[in-house]
């Protein structure tokens, strides 16, 4: 089993629980051994997606701060997969959309490589994605935070005030009733705004697994966008506008 495949199994088995000790990892990986799944906690510690706790115990952490890209990639993949695809399935030959950072976001590239359109995006990951594809792609300047791949500040913000989309896709942090769809990061947050200000329609892509998760600073509320995910629940059914993924 590779490394992508062992720590995506461990954050599943977390997230399912929440706090798991080495023996049950090693009866789960039944396969790998206690001093590998040592090295890959130990890894998934300083990429602040888990902690390690005195006993042998793993805690998953709800951090509020954007974990790194790749820990983010091997979480919840199938869901992530339904979402975009239903949402690239919402664009349309000659629309100027706007993608956003954002793990989900970011497969859309994929459903979207035959289509006659131009994508401005502040995700600079887009760049791995672009190889065999014909797409017009705009990647808008900024300062870039190396973790999550995005291009924020002053001067990305001063682009896009100028620009004007047919449509937005763009990925949050978390959602509930009271913060709405949330960013940890404020730069994050005001560039989500602008965009959506200046598009015809907005759409977050978001599965299930961050409902009830808030964050620092709040882009939206709840009813301000249509939310894409995977499976509905009371909240999103009575607070939000919504496209359920098939």
């Amino acid at each position: 089993m590779i490394p992508y495949e062992r720590r995506n199994k461990i954050l599943n088995l977390l997230s399912k629980k929440g706090i798991i000790n080495l023996e049950e990892f090693s009866t789960a990986l039944n396969t790998v051994s206690e001093s590998t799944i040592r090295r890959d906690l130990r890894i998934l510690e300083k990429e602040g997606m888990v902690e390690n706790l005195r006993g042998g115990a793993t805690k998953l952490l709800n951090s509020s701060f954007d974990t790194p890209i790749y820990s983010r990639k091997i979480l919840h993949v199938d869901e992530k997969e339904k979402i975009a695809k239903t949402a690239a399935a919402l664009v349309q030959n000659g629309d100027m959309i706007y993608l956003d950072v954002g793990t989900t976001v970011i497969r859309m590239v994929k459903y979207l490589k035959h289509k006659k359109i131009s994508i401005v995006t502040t995700d600079a990951s887009i760049i791995q994605e672009l190889g065999d594809t014909d797409l017009n792609c705009i990647l808008v300047g900024g300062e870039i935070i190396p973790n999550t791949a995005s291009l924020v500040g002053p001067m990305t913000d001063t682009i896009l005030k100028e620009l004007f989309f047919d449509k937005a896709f763009l990925g949050t942090y978390g959602f509930d009733l009271k913060a709405g769809f949330s960013s940890p990061d404020i730069r994050e947050s005001t560039k989500k705004k602008i965009v959506k200000e200046n598009s015809s329609q907005v759409y977050i892509l978001a599965d299930s697994s961050k409902e009830g998760k808030r964050s620092l600073a709040k882009s939206f509320d709840l009813d301000e966008c249509t939310l894409i995910t995977d499976k509905l629940s009371d909240l999103v059914k009575n607070n939000a506008n919504y496209i359920l993924a098939e």
